[in-house]
């Protein structure tokens, strides 16, 4: 059994969207990710290996997600899933603070 702390996760910043690792030592085939956009926050993600999966949960505020073209505008509670090899961005189109996961299901590499 372990306790990790918040302050002991790691984070990184993309302009001003705040990401924080929700594992504290990798999990092959699998990244979690919290993310916080601030109002009018941007952030353009990064493709993925062909056959990777990812899924973008809105915990709170409204997050605006652009998949190879197509918009979804995801309220509190909301999720969508898509291939995570396509272009794709965020946004916070909101007044308010929003906060997202972020779950990658990486494709095996063949050995």
């Amino acid at each position: 059994m372990r306790h990790v702390r918040a302050s002991e996760l790691p984070v990184r910043t993309r302009g001003t969207v705040k990401i924080r690792k929700l594992l504290p030592e990798p999990l092959p085939g699998l990244d979690l990710e919290r993310l916080v956009l601030t109002p009018g926050a941007r952030m353009t993600g990064v493709p993925h290996a062909p056959g990777s999966r990812e899924y973008l949960a809105c915990e709170r505020g409204v997050v605006e997600l652009f998949v190879a073209g197509e918009r979804f505008l995801l309220d509190t509670g909301d999720l969508v899933v898509f291939r995570g090899d396509q272009r794709h961005a965020y946004h916070n189109p909101g007044r308010d603070e929003a906060i997202a996961y972020s779950v990658i299901a990486f494709v095996p590499i063949a050995a």
